[in-house]
């Protein structure tokens, strides 16, 4: 029997392996070659806007769009060395995501700490 954990812990256990970023380190990743992957459902992205230059998966193609060797990947998801950065509203769901990713060996992935609620209110560009 799998032991039981509450998703707080979970979180905690996951986020031990990710590298977060703050929103002008993933600005200044994405830059550098990083993808964005914006996993809010589309309501939130009508709403606030989108990050340019971000790939918007839904979270649940997202595992399926982003593997290398997937017969339905993106054109973006080249190689398992490939920089991810997952956005979703506040930073919650993106570790859950990135953990996944990293799980299908994108041994680089991670998100971006307070999700896209912290790039806006950072000031980064946001288009609508």
């Amino acid at each position: 029997m799998s032991e039981q954990v509450g998703i707080d812990e979970l979180l905690e256990r996951v986020r031990e392996d990710l590298d977060r970023v703050g929103p002008k380190d993933a600005f200044a990743a994405a830059a550098d070659g990083a993808l964005l992957v914006d996993i809010r459902y589309a309501a939130l992205r009508e709403r606030d806007g989108l990050i340019p230059g971000a790939l918007v998966v839904e979270r649940n193609e997202l595992e399926w769009r982003l593997d290398p060797r997937g017969s339905h990947r993106a054109p973006e998801a080249v190689s398992h060395d490939l920089r991810v950065v997952v956005v979703c509203n506040e930073g919650y769901a993106s570790s859950l995501a990135a953990a996944s990713l990293r799980q299908l060996g994108l041994h680089r992935a991670t998100d971006l700490i307070g999700g896209f609620q912290a790039w806006k209110s950072a000031g980064l560009p946001v288009q609508r």
